[in-house]
């Protein structure tokens, strides 16, 4: 064992000779050893004979603490997916009742602002005319739409009509609250997008004409432009339909996306439709997600 002097040991004072300490030698010191102090060490037990019973009751007890440790730590994993599963199931059963549990003003604002929502970056101002009693969906979407809906049922309508700022557009925006899950909900998002279900003038949805506003000649032969959003975190589809306000028939009505391109030279495109579709569509939808969210984290 090397005992030589440790970093850091303090030197001799001066004009003594220097006595290395025993312990700092680098031989062993060969002396006689010192007999330990009495009761430094503790006398072991005898060891008594062993009785199957307490090895068999000591053998349980180990499985038994394994146990309860495997499944704390199995109930933790647990705990953990359930806890993300709960949120998801929360947001979709908030969302399935947000349409009786949240004021018509939260769902459909009397003002919308749509700042470069439209044709060019243009800013938008919407200013709803009226909303639709809630209802069921089979008198208010066209008879394939809703077939195309079947999958995910329909829970609750609502409708409101909106007019721009020039009360040259209409613009009826419809939040429909479905009966599925998140799987299917899921599906029904990618069949609309594989099959491209948004572009199809015979899914157009319908209109919310009303007497006596800007949106009163608002039918079915005027509509001229429409979107259609499936939700997937929520159980709704989000929908609008847009035209002019002044009644005139169209006869090449155009999905959003395609008379918000840049090349298109339909009348829904050159009059702004799209946008006015889409631009209503996505603020909605916004709001929806804002208010389920806000329903979703509100303590008990």
């Amino acid at each position: 064992m090397d005992l030589t002097p440790r970093p850091g040991a303090t030197p001799p004072p001066a004009g003594r000779a220097h006595v290395p300490h025993p312990y700092q030698l680098s031989q062993p010191y060969r002396g006689p050893r010192p007999e330990a102090p009495a009761e430094t060490t503790t006398r072991l037990r005898p060891i008594r004979t062993r009785h199957p019973a307490r090895t068999a009751a000591a053998a349980a007890c180990v499985v038994l603490g394994l146990g309860l440790i495997g499944g704390a730590a199995t109930g933790a994993w647990l705990t953990s997916d359930s806890s993300a599963d709960a949120a998801a199931h929360s947001a979709y059963t908030v969302g399935r009742s947000a349409w009786h549990s949240a004021p018509v003003d939260t769902l459909f604002p009397r003002t919308l602002t749509g700042d470069g929502a439209g044709p060019g970056g243009a800013d938008r101002i919407w200013t709803r005319i009226a909303v639709a009693p809630d209802g069921g969906c089979r008198a208010a979407l066209d008879p394939l739409l809703a077939r195309a809906l079947g999958p995910v049922g329909c829970e609750r309508l609502l409708r409101a009509t909106y007019t721009d700022a020039t009360r040259s557009s209409v613009t009826t925006v419809g939040v429909i609250f479905t009966e599925g899950d998140a799987a299917a909900m899921k599906a029904l998002s990618a069949r609309f997008a594989d099959q491209r279900l948004g572009g199809r003038t015979d899914l157009m949805p319908r209109t919310y004409p009303v007497k006596g506003t800007a949106a009163a000649g608002f039918g079915d032969r005027q509509r001229a432009s429409w979107t259609v959003h499936v939700l997937t975190e929520v159980p709704v589809v989000v929908f609008a339909v847009s035209g002019f306000a002044d009644g005139r028939a169209v006869t090449d009505p155009q999905p959003a996306d395609k008379a918000m391109a840049a090349n298109a030279t339909t009348a829904a495109a050159q009059a702004g439709l799209g946008h006015e579709a889409e631009g209503i569509a996505d603020r909605i939808e916004r709001g929806l997600r804002r208010t389920v969210t806000d329903l979703t984290e509100k303590p008990e």
